[in-house]
């Protein structure tokens, strides 16, 4: 078990804390009675909402406003000459990852741990919802913000804590829970792991972390994760559509407009009908893996049932952003080639007129990396756009530009592709295209959804 690094602290410093993963955590400990702080670059507004619950939060990084702090915490996009890292250093204050925060947290508790390459948040947030609802006073801390929890944390009192495991950055391995989830494992984060038997050999051993008489509750859909439920000595609870060798399996699947409604079985009996307002098979996915961990965490069957009904998606996860004029437009965080296939499949299903997708690649070194898949992965849309590809602060690689993607989905799909490379274009250009019966995607894991924000301002404007 991994020690305590809470133990004895009172005055605790967030660089960057209106991130998703850091707000959440700062804003549990402001609720467990510590002192927080926090600087970030930009006064968003998960910043603003923890100044109104009590921390002080400045804008931009200074040196100073780490005086006094017991510890000061970091996430991996913390460079280090940051002036807040590089003075708590000096003055040999605890630096300490967001990581170790969160697993002091969960640790603690029973944690209810989601892992995947797609669909942790999606399936972290219905759990959040169900327990929230549930009777059972969890807290939650997710990467997604979801407007019935009032946003991405909740501090609660009962045994278990709700959260996301980031297995990007090997982070994951630091927690201990009580129930790991895995939805998935792909090929991603090769920057970090190097080989996909890396990759797969931690997520092994974040199951081998699993607490006594803890389980592991799988989506046996994915090969990784099959051969995962076979290796591992933990106790086993699994859920898929493809086979009928799984725990929980879904039948007469219908996908419409409105939703999508299952028969759910568990051990090859009927258990229950589950209709969701969310689209798609992979929320189908994430729906049963959320049922099985709630059924673990003594939820019933029939408050599990209520609160999927009404779960309209986390922030940025297939995210209505308007419907104005017939037109539908949604954003959607999906940047790895087998999230957006996912993704776009969903819309399909759908039926629009028409799906026109803008995308955002990414970061260039997996664009690079996956760059064959990119090319292959926008199947169903009428119209593709691509922008500039946004950098997370790497240095661009030469060879590798949106532009060449365009040529080479261009020349794998023979889609109609257009690169556009500001935001501001783009929106410009939909605004004069769009349709009634349009459905507007807009993917990408950087700023991407401003577009569809502007163009659903300007629709109402017209």
């Amino acid at each position: 078990m991994t020690e305590n690094k809470l133990a004895n602290l009172h005055n605790i410093h967030f660089i960057g804390i209106g991130g998703a993963g850091m707000s959440a955590i700062a804003y549990v400990l402001l609720k467990r009675g510590y002192d927080v702080t926090g600087s970030d670059l930009n006064a968003g507004h998960m910043s603003a909402h923890l100044a109104e619950e009590g921390a002080m939060v400045f804008m931009g990084h200074d040196a100073c406003q780490v005086d006094g702090a017991d510890a000061v915490v970091i996430s991996t996009a913390i460079h280090e000459n940051n002036p807040e890292l590089a003075a708590a250093r000096a003055q040999g204050i605890p630096v300490l990852h967001r990581s170790d925060v969160l697993a002091a947290i969960l640790n603690a508790a029973d944690g209810v741990a989601v892992a995947g390459a797609h669909g942790k948040t999606t399936t972290s947030a219905m759990i959040s919802c169900i327990s929230a609802e549930g009777d059972i006073d969890p807290t939650i801390i997710i990467g997604g913000e979801v407007s019935s929890l009032g946003g991405n944390a909740r501090n609660g009192l009962g045994r278990f804590v709700v959260a996301e495991a980031d297995e990007s950055d090997g982070s994951f391995l630091k927690f201990h829970p009580y129930l790991a989830v895995v939805t998935n494992i792909e090929d991603d984060h090769l920057d970090h792991y190097g080989t996909e038997e890396n990759i797969y050999q931690a997520f092994k051993q974040f199951l081998s972390n699993i607490k006594a008489g803890g389980k592991a509750v799988l989506c046996v859909d994915n090969a990784k994760v099959r051969r995962l439920a076979e290796e591992t000595d933990q106790t086993v609870i699994t859920y898929g559509m493809e086979g009928e060798n799984a725990d929980y399996t879904a039948r007469d699947i219908v996908y419409g407009v409105d939703g999508t409604s299952y028969k759910l079985y568990y051990h090859g009996e009927f258990l229950t009908d589950v209709h969701l307002i969310v689209p798609g098979r992979h929320n189908v996915l994430n729906s049963m893996g959320a049922f099985a961990a709630a059924r673990e965490m003594g939820i019933a069957t029939d408050s599990i049932l209520a609160s999927l009904s009404k779960f309209g998606g986390a922030k940025r996860r297939f995210e209505t952003k308007g419907k104005v004029k017939g037109v539908w437009v949604v954003d959607d965080y999906a940047h790895h080639p087998t999230e957006i296939g996912v993704t776009l499949k969903a819309a399909c299903q759908t039926k629009p007129n028409r799906l026109l997708c803008v995308f955002q690649p990414h970061r260039y070194t997996r664009t690079q990396l996956l760059f064959d898949e990119f090319c292959q992965c926008f199947t169903g849309c009428d119209e593709l756009i691509l922008t500039d590809i946004y950098s997370a602060g790497e240095a661009p690689i030469e060879g590798i530009s949106s532009e060449k993607l365009a040529e080479g989905v261009q020349a794998a799909l023979g889609l109609n592709v257009k690169y556009i490379p500001k935001l501001s274009k783009v929106e410009e250009y939909l605004e004069t295209h769009v349709q009634s019966g349009d459905l507007v995607m807009t993917i990408g894991a950087g700023d991407v959804f401003k577009v569809g924000e502007e163009l659903v301002r300007e629709l109402e404007r017209d």
